[in-house]
């Protein structure tokens, strides 16, 4: 089992900064992709970001130039960089991490962040 713990959420400015942090606990050998999904209110939740333990990223398209993610393996913790905050990016985000052999993905509990116009 591996546990995840977030927090960095907040409220913030259209244009401001936040980061958030994501903490892994337990079976961290059976972990490899981590990253950060995020979902609105009866909508999918979709992918923000992911990195793999050697360090390789995938954004998606709306983030790409504004938000970066990067982690450190020896504190089991990823983090995502968000820059210039959009109203639009305002929602719930969860940190993920995937075991690669069974596929099975672990979820925080979700952390809010919330931009103002």
């Amino acid at each position: 089992q591996v546990q995840l713990v977030e927090s960095g959420g907040g409220l913030v400015q259209a244009g401001g900064s936040l980061r958030l942090s994501c903490a892994a606990s337990g079976s961290i050998s059976s972990i490899n992709r981590m990253g950060w999904y995020r979902q609105g209110p009866g909508k999918q939740r979709e992918l923000v970001a992911t990195i793999t333990s050697d360090g390789s990223t995938v954004y998606a398209d709306s983030v790409k130039g504004r938000f970066t993610i990067s982690r450190d393996n020896a504190k089991n913790t990823v983090y995502l960089q968000m820059n210039s905050l959009k109203p639009e990016d305002t929602t719930v985000y969860y940190c993920n991490a995937e075991n690669p052999w069974t596929h099975y993905n672990y979820w925080g509990q979700g952390t809010q962040v919330t931009v103002s116009s």
